[in-house]
């Protein structure tokens, strides 16, 4: 099976390892090379040497395309696109948000996009160099295409599965992802969360998350607040979530997939979210 991955960051670099540990060989579609891959998983260390392409010009069409890039780098991936994808191509979009399908529609045939959602925390320190916190999972939507995806990762060290209400699935991790918007407003990691005024204020972005979700069809239970502040106690009291770390290095933050994507659906069914409003327009302006 040919398998291209473009971004490998944290999560890209996270899942070539599983893959490659279980005999496949993917080609990693980055911006930088590197020639090694290590990645520390809770079961042992993956020590693997990738192969990595940086000219998407060079690059021969493959079966799975897995896009692990940020959710607005949609145009650079597209550029690998162009090259990677044959007729019989599927891509797989491993991106935070709820707009998985949306972002590639101008690029590809709905019926050939898989959107999936991935709960893997892993922090990058390197190019190649990752450290994974603890075991993680994927779900794609419920059919062939998803049951395909979950096919590649049978003998890998991650849960991968389909999910007949994949959109509550995406809403649920949306949830969990909104509230970290407070870490990076801050520049604080997860234990600030133990803080009562802290997990008041993550407990309200998720419950406006929660109306705007379930306006947009999604199943969600009333006590998804506690459940994701009970999460964030619960985790390293050092672990750095994704948009921390971009904004700590000083790179692009997914505050519209994040806290964004929420305002702007909520303004389309008239609710109120003036928390990931605010949270969106204040990381925005760090930018």
């Amino acid at each position: 099976m040919r398998i291209a991955i473009v971004g490998p960051g944290a999560i890209g670099s996270t899942v070539a390892a599983h893959l490659i540990q279980s005999g496949h060989q993917p080609l990693l579609c980055a911006r930088t090379a590197f020639d090694r891959l290590l990645v520390q998983t809770p079961k042992g260390q993956i020590d693997a040497t990738p192969v990595v392409l940086t000219d998407p010009a060079k690059a021969d069409p493959v079966d799975w395309v897995l896009v692990a890039t940020k959710a607005y780098e949609v145009e650079g991936a597209a550029r690998w696109l162009q090259r990677l994808v044959e007729p019989k191509t599927r891509v797989a979009v491993l991106q935070n948000g709820v707009e998985h399908v949306a972002r590639f529609m101008p690029f590809l045939p709905v019926d050939r996009l898989v959107p999936v959602v991935v709960e893997i925390p892993a922090e990058r320190s390197a190019p190649g160099v990752i450290v994974q916190r603890r075991d993680g999972w994927m779900k794609a939507p419920a059919g062939a295409n998803g049951e395909a995806f979950a096919a590649l990762f049978e003998s890998s060290g991650v849960d991968v599965a389909t999910a007949e209400d994949w959109a509550s699935v995406a809403w649920r991790k949306l949830a969990l992802n909104c509230a970290g918007a407070v870490n990076a407003l801050t520049g604080l990691p997860a234990g600030i969360a133990t803080r009562p005024e802290i997990a008041e204020l993550m407990r309200g972005l998720v419950a406006e998350c929660l109306a705007v979700g379930r306006a947009e069809g999604a199943i969600l239970e009333d006590d998804l607040p506690d459940q994701v502040v009970a999460q964030y106690q619960a985790s390293p009291a050092d672990s750095v979530n994704s948009l921390l770390a971009d904004r700590l290095a000083g790179r692009r933050m997914e505050w519209d997939a994040r806290n964004g994507v929420i305002a702007r659906l909520g303004s389309a069914h008239g609710i109120d979210t003036p928390l990931n409003q605010m949270a969106a327009i204040l990381l925005s302006a760090m930018e």
